[in-house]
């Protein structure tokens, strides 16, 4: 059995360690995987033409494990492979405009709000409680940072004092947001900040790269992923905080969820994934290669707590 898989990118670490989890459930339960990464990242156009080369190969997958670079414009690809009659499952990203066999996801408006609860009561336990707060997003249109982007205002907007002073488009890449926030430092260089919120932790290793070219060693910023770079600066206690969006877990279980429906097995349609914040308390038990990172199959999950 083959199973095609779709991520958004080679430079984000989340999907370097989707593509491992859906290798890692394929290897478990005797199937194959077939990568189609888009060269330029988040690319809709290189995504939607990757489709259609897997809908030309011969033979065809037997399901397709997909997260669309974009809300809307990858969907008449997306059709296709309902019309080709090819199972779908949908990971990381909401799949709106085909049917899936299941999907499988975590809540960033609630992983946001998590971390952003977090960020400011790390900041209220240091005296802080009024703050200029900078956000840092994903690609403008990205569904995740859209969603964690609405969950960082609404839990500012819910704490009086944490304004979000200012945005910067990271793009999911740590030499872009480091850029654009050095750039953002420097023109509000006569207005403190205090503390910093990024989508993904990719970004906020950039933010951290930025805050150090100009000398602000003490900014706390938190991000979304718990990729392994992240975990060692929570440690080293250059980072504050992470919120686990643990992509290899979703493509893991997108991945198996695919395998057991051509094999005539139920699966649920949906799984979300529970929101964990990590931080110097917890982080020793993230502290692995993606590799040694432990995972939970479909039995696991539906075993009674």
């Amino acid at each position: 059995m083959r199973i095609a898989v779709f991520t958004k990118n080679y430079t984000n670490p989340a999907y370097g360690a989707a593509r491992l989890g859906a290798e890692r459930a394929a290897a478990a339960l005797g199937a194959q995987v077939q990568h189609f990464v888009p060269e330029r990242p988040d690319d809709a156009g290189q995504q939607s033409a990757l489709i259609a080369q897997a809908l030309a190969l011969s033979p065809r997958p037997d399901a397709f494990v997909l997260s669309p670079v974009h809300p809307t414009q990858v969907d008449a690809a997306i059709r296709t492979v309902a019309e080709a009659g090819i199972p779908l499952v949908g990971f990381v990203n909401p799949i709106t405009c085909a049917p899936s066999v299941s999907y499988v996801s975590s809540d960033d408006h609630a992983l946001a709000q998590a971390i952003a609860r977090h960020l400011f009561a790390h900041l209220a336990s240091r005296g802080t409680r009024a703050a200029r707060v900078l956000a840092v997003g994903g690609p403008v249109g990205s569904y995740t940072s859209d969603e964690r982007l609405r969950g960082f205002r609404d839990t500012a907007q819910a704490h009086p004092g944490m304004e979000l002073v200012g945005f910067v488009p990271g793009d999911y890449d740590r030499a872009v947001a480091r850029t654009r926030t050095l750039a953002w430092l420097q023109a509000e260089r006569a207005q403190p900040v205090h503390a910093c919120l990024a989508a993904n932790d990719i970004m906020a290793l950039g933010v951290l790269d930025a805050l150090d070219a100009v000398g602000l060693h003490d900014i706390p910023v938190v991000g979304v992923n718990a990729i392994p770079e992240a975990i060692a600066a929570i440690d080293a206690g250059r980072m504050l905080a992470t919120a686990d969006f643990n992509a290899m877990q979703m493509a893991y279980l997108a991945a198996e969820c695919a395998v057991r429906h051509v094999r005539g097995e139920p699966v649920p349609a949906a799984i979300e994934l529970p929101v964990q914040v990590v931080d110097r308390s917890n982080c020793k038990a993230w502290d692995r290669p993606y590799e040694q990172r432990p995972v939970i199959t479909l039995e696991q999950l539906r075993r009674p707590t």
